[in-house]
């Protein structure tokens, strides 16, 4: 875990940089919803997570158990794939390709962090684990990602 305070900064450097991307290239209503509105959606799924015992994060600094890097990274890679949704299609069906994409990235990135000690998942709910992440984590990601690629569609 020597190298978290590395981690947390280029994930908030994915945030920031996906931010001022959008800040020069999107309405200013549509960044606010996905990046505001996001992380809003992003930290009670987390905070619900944590509450429940089922996830234990080990960066700091926290607010209710939840990290604020992630919350600007995971909106950063929301707003990214949902840039490459709107590349391929429009409307519901990019919001879609988003939150598969969104997933995809999850299910490839997820079990570094608990490898690299990060995170820990320490729930006992029944069902698979893909390297030590379990299932729920990606129908989160899935929902999660639409919802806040979804706050900012109707703005665009």
């Amino acid at each position: 875990m020597a190298d978290s305070f590395t981690f947390a900064l280029t994930t908030v450097a994915v945030g920031v940089a996906a931010l001022v991307h959008a800040v020069f290239t999107w309405p200013l209503d549509a960044t606010v919803a996905l990046f505001v509105g996001g992380a809003a959606v992003a930290f009670v799924a987390e905070a619900v997570a944590i509450g429940l015992g089922w996830l234990e994060h080990h960066i700091g600094p926290k607010l209710l158990g939840v990290p604020l890097y992630v919350l600007l990274g995971w909106t950063g890679v929301i707003y990214v794939v949902f840039r490459v949704g709107l590349l391929v299609t429009d409307g519901a069906a990019a919001v879609a390709v988003a939150a598969l994409l969104a997933t995809g990235y999850d299910l490839l990135a997820d079990h570094h962090g608990v490898e690299d000690g990060h995170w820990t998942y320490t729930d006992d709910l029944p069902g698979p684990r893909r390297r030590g992440v379990p299932w729920w984590n990606y129908a989160g990601w899935t929902v999660i990602s639409a919802v806040t690629a979804g706050l900012a569609l109707p703005l665009l």
